[in-house]
């Protein structure tokens, strides 16, 4: 009876956090539209914090409760899940157009992101300090936008802007905004308590709910978003979300996560069976992070030798992300 409670109280935070993370998403575009702020700035900047709330929230919960392999595991779990599978799954059902330079500009800065978080790692600890790298490079990524967008000089008020700010529109998105933000920190809250439990219960470590499971469910509001964008014509909201919530995942999630961390966040070893040999090596560092990094390759030299994120690409990065779950399912259960 207890594990069954566990389990349904894992799922009611799935829901609630995904409520949650769609109103806040709703609240954010409708500022972003109002106030007349290009597609792709809103997708890379507004929208990619917005959908990022959620992994923050339980990263950052996970942390203060000193469950690091869930902190990390989401992070890097929802990194992988992003582009695979919401990201190849879009662009595989509606391939995605890329204008100018600012997908190869974004795209090779969240490349050289995961390489930074890879080196940070290599002594299996993030540290208060490195944390402020990270932080630092979360502010050069917003001000590169603002940058970016300022030399643009482009806005693109629609003409329901005048209709769409009044006082009871305007009350309504405040609620929404705030509304959605409480949802999302109880939903985490149940997420990571539950999720740990669900772990024990299943028998297989913290880290491998955290990437499959908890990322998949942090993650669901950059699939909404995807999914809308795409249907509404607004791939520039859909490639550039992804691309903006991969840097904050990695920079201003694990940043903070860091700050919040007494000795700093700490990657776990694991017991990896291959072939008849059992090996303790830190899983984050030799498996997952690498993962994510080849994923963000295929993405951003495809996008950039194609100028679009094509069918082949897609094919590719979703293969890549099953591939990727068979092994872990295969190693560690």
């Amino acid at each position: 009876m207890e594990n069954i409670l566990i389990l349904a109280l894992f799922v009611l935070g799935l829901l609630i956090i995904i409520k949650g993370g769609d109103m806040f998403v709703d609240a954010a575009i409708w500022l972003a539209k109002v106030t007349g702020v290009p597609n792709v700035f809103i997708g890379s900047t507004i929208v990619s914090v917005a959908t990022t709330l959620p992994e923050l929230f339980v990263s950052s919960i996970a942390t203060y409760q000193e469950q690091y392999d869930v902190a990390v595991g989401n992070v890097v779990g929802s990194v992988v899940c992003n582009i695979g599978l919401i990201l190849g799954l879009t662009a595989l059902i509606s391939p995605i157009d890329i204008k100018g330079s600012n997908f190869k500009v974004k795209g090779l800065f969240m490349l050289a992101c995961s390489a930074v978080v890879l080196f940070l790692l290599r002594d299996t600890i993030i540290t208060s300090r490195e944390g402020l790298i990270l932080l630092l490079i979360f502010i050069t990524y917003i001000i590169l936008n603002v940058t970016e967008f300022k030399k643009s000089g482009k806005r693109q008020i629609s003409h329901s802007s005048e209709h769409s700010f009044g006082p009871k529109t305007i009350v309504k998105n405040v609620l929404k905004f705030s509304v959605g933000a409480v949802l999302i920190t109880v939903g985490a809250k149940l997420l990571v308590d539950n999720g740990v439990e669900l772990a024990k219960i299943v028998g297989v470590p913290e880290q491998i709910v955290s990437l499959t499971l908890i990322a998949l469910g942090t993650s669901l509001p950059e699939l909404t978003t995807a999914i809308t964008s795409i249907v509404k014509k607004e791939a520039g909201i859909s490639i550039g979300n992804i691309i903006g919530a991969n840097i904050l995942n990695m920079a201003m999630v694990l940043g903070l996560s860091a700050q919040i961390a007494k000795q700093g966040v700490i990657v776990s070893y694991q017991n990896i069976m291959l072939g008849a040999k059992i090996y303790n090596i830190p899983q984050t560092l030799y498996f997952d992070l690498p993962v994510a990094m080849l994923l963000i390759t295929i993405l951003v030299v495809g996008g950039i030798v194609f100028n679009k994120i094509n069918r082949l690409v897609a094919f590719s990065i979703l293969s890549i992300y099953i591939v990727y779950l068979g092994s872990l399912a295969k190693l560690f259960l």
